[in-house]
């Protein structure tokens, strides 16, 4: 209470944790589904271990910006609709197109990957943006971040079953596969395809989107950290043969791509001036 008997009152910051609470909470749901498969040797249990493991970070990393979207921002649906989107539909148009341009992947044809991809995954932010006239960086690295992560997530599946089949029944070898990508996606197909989208939305008007020089130019930024990251580990291991090599590249490839994205948030920030 103040002087003049007025009670004063300042609003509680909102906790913006719900994402740590998830990746915790998930991470023990993931030991504990790993435990009770290795210990009663039940085969069902094997696609939620992968379900749990491929898509509790994606959806957690989603999570962690859409806390911090503010007001006037995309609405969980759209999110959720954005993940499934970029995940089902661009995880299909790749996997149609890229045949007819690649048929072993190499150093150059990881580039091809990575311009095929980076568009692919774009089909759920253009399919929520248009109808809904999302036109922020906020908006945009939000959805981008959850189409991305939506394309990680299915793809780390396909990648996780395939190598469950390859090794026989292979559980340890499935576990590592699932971890790694699951630590990965947030600095991969996450980062990259929010810094695509921020741009694309920033730079559209009303549902409308422009393709101008700072939308081609982040498309090939992206498009180059995708395909560096998919290639660079063949070019290291030809000069040197070492897997902690090989994680200091595709760390390096990383923390350009965090760098730009947290850019990118800063700059989306500054677009909202609250009312005086």
């Amino acid at each position: 209470m103040d002087g003049n008997g007025f009670f004063n009152y300042t609003p509680r910051r909102k906790r913006q944790d719900a994402w740590l609470r998830l990746l915790a909470t998930g991470t023990l749901l993931y030991i504990a589904t790993l435990k009770i498969l290795q210990y009663t040797g039940n085969t069902h249990l094997v696609p939620t271990l992968v379900f749990i493991g491929n898509f509790l970070v994606p959806v957690a990393f989603v999570l962690f910006f859409y806390e911090r979207r503010g007001i006037f921002s995309v609405s969980m649906a759209a999110t959720a609709l954005c993940f499934l989107y970029g995940g089902l539909l661009g995880t299909i148009t790749a996997a149609m197109i890229e045949p007819f341009f690649i048929s072993e992947l190499t150093f150059s044809s990881s580039f091809l990957v990575g311009f095929i991809e980076e568009l692919a995954k774009l089909i759920g932010v253009v399919m929520i943006a248009r109808r809904r006239r999302y036109n922020s960086y906020k908006d945009g690295i939000i959805l981008g971040a959850a189409a991305g992560m939506g394309f990680a997530a299915f793809e780390s599946t396909g990648y996780t079953f395939a190598a469950f089949l390859q090794t026989g029944g292979s559980l340890s070898y499935t576990v590592l596969i699932t971890l790694l990508r699951g630590i990965t996606a947030p600095v991969g197909h996450g980062t990259w395809t929010a810094i695509f989208s921020g741009v694309l939305l920033n730079e559209s008007v009303s549902g409308r989107f422009y393709i101008n020089r700072r939308v081609i130019s982040a498309y090939l930024t992206v498009s180059i950290l995708h395909g560096l990251w998919n290639g660079l580990p063949q070019v290291i291991n030809d000069f040197i043969p070492s897997p902690n090599a090989d994680m200091l590249g595709l760390a390096a490839i990383g923390a350009v791509g965090l760098y730009i994205l947290y850019r990118q948030w800063r700059k989306a920030e500054r677009e909202f001036i609250p009312f005086q």
